[in-house]
């Protein structure tokens, strides 16, 4: 089983990411999900936590994850130390900020620069999905489009498309 934790603030689609991630990954033949959040007080702008599990087999086990393959941090002011701490032994952490870092266990984007380019707005959820398709290989970008075509409105389909296939390049490099 693969497991993502996504950490975000409230409205910037954390959760939204988790479905999308299981939308793309069920597409696949003999696929099983489970996408769900956890937040505390419901306010915009307070932490929260989802979870992606990805399996080819049912998953019975609902239970928040512990230890990840990968901790997806939307917002750099939620990144701290505690992080790798939620690490599975070959686990990364895809982090959104300007920062460089040299430890090869962080893969650093500068998903608000994509995101202001292609949806105007820093609203990173999507491009971290595009960066997590490129150095995981759990989806494809291609699926994940499809998974934005079947559960995006229309007004957005196409600009959250092409934010995943820079971000998808971007991380490719």
């Amino acid at each position: 089983m693969k497991e993502i934790i996504w950490h975000g603030r409230g409205g910037q689609g954390a959760f939204t990411a988790a479905r999308l991630l299981g939308e793309a990954y069920a597409l696949k033949d003999d696929s099983y999900v489970l996408a769900f959040p956890s937040f505390g007080p419901e306010r915009r702008g307070a932490p929260i936590r989802a979870f992606t599990k990805l399996d080819e087999k049912p998953i019975g086990n609902r239970s928040e994850i512990k230890k990840a393959d990968y901790s997806i941090f939307l917002d750099d002011t939620l990144f701290s130390e505690q992080a790798f701490g939620e690490l599975k032994e070959n686990g990364k952490i895809l982090l959104n900020t300007k920062k460089t870092y040299d430890d090869p266990r962080i893969i650093a984007i500068d998903g608000d620069s994509i995101a202001e380019r292609y949806l105007g707005m820093p609203i990173t959820n999507t491009i971290l999905l595009g960066a997590l398709s490129a150095v995981s290989g759990l989806v494809s970008s291609d699926e994940i489009a499809v998974a934005i075509s079947q559960t995006m409105p229309q007004r957005i389909r196409e600009k959250n498309i092409a934010a995943v296939n820079a971000a998808y390049e971007e991380a490719a490099l």
